[in-house]
């Protein structure tokens, strides 16, 4: 695609790049006549493909993280690199193949200096895109808790909620709220569909990077289950725990796991 005209900014660059995988990603899902298995890898591949070839021609000489890359682990080139883009192209293969669900998404963050400097996570299918440029507004931060008399809301993985959620649900008072990927369950913090999101059941950079970038510039709370600082582009990518909630929650949320634990 050399004839592509791309954002120069970075901000602007990270949701022009979420959006055309995300792009990319509904025509797959449209026009393969793929099912399961095959539709996600088809998904994956394509996605994958694209953002490549796109970082490729416009940002030649950063150096990229990606899931689906062959030099994810170990790569000693990014990891002296001053810029990093870490992506994931398809998170939620298995709601993506599923039609017509819509909690899948595209995460592109870069990391420049020891620190998320932009991000985007693109939700195609509900043709929404989040990102740092245009940090989202969400409502009432900063004024204590904007749903007085409402039970707090913790997002959860539809299929697999791990017990210690469900305990520190209990313990707030809060109410569970399913749904499909990381990133769609940190960006329900963000759309305030939820407030919190809570995960200890391993993941890698590429899981959380955009969603935390956006995240953080939202005003959220972002952080390890210990409450310590998440850090990226490190040799191993493993990055097992988060939290992402609103800044009222935080101390109820890390308190209980300090307490309790995460088994």
């Amino acid at each position: 695609m050399p004839g592509v005209t791309a954002p120069t900014d970075d901000h602007e660059f990270a949701a022009w790049l979420a959006e055309q995988a995300g792009a990319r990603l509904l025509e797959v899902r449209a026009t393969s006549g793929l099912e399961g298995r095959e539709l996600k890898d088809a998904g994956d591949a394509a996605a994958q493909a694209l953002l490549a070839e796109l970082l490729g021609i416009h940002r030649p000489h950063d150096a990229v993280l990606s899931e689906e890359s062959a030099e994810t682990h170990g790569d000693s080139g990014r990891l002296t690199a001053s810029r990093v883009w870490i992506i994931d192209p398809l998170d939620g293969t298995r709601e993506f193949s599923e039609p017509p669900r819509d909690d899948w998404a595209v995460h592109v963050a870069l990391w420049s200096a020891g620190s998320l400097v932009a991000g985007a996570v693109a939700q195609p299918a509900l043709g929404e895109t989040f990102h740092t440029g245009r940090p989202p507004v969400v409502p009432g931060l900063g004024a204590g808790s904007h749903r007085a008399g409402l039970p707090p809301r913790i997002a959860v993985s539809r299929s697999r909620p791990p017990a210690f959620v469900t305990a520190l649900a209990d313990s707030l008072g809060a109410e569970l709220v399913p749904m499909g990927s990381a990133g769609v369950k940190m960006m329900s913090v963000v759309r305030d569909v939820a407030d919190g999101y809570v995960h200890a059941g391993g993941q890698y950079e590429w899981d959380s990077a955009a969603p935390v970038a956006v995240a953080a510039a939202a005003g959220l709370h972002t952080s390890r289950v210990d409450g310590s600082a998440l850090v990226y582009n490190r040799a191993d990518p493993y990055l097992p725990d988060v939290v992402v909630c609103r800044p009222e929650l935080a101390g109820p949320i890390l308190e209980f796991i300090e307490r309790h634990g995460i088994e």
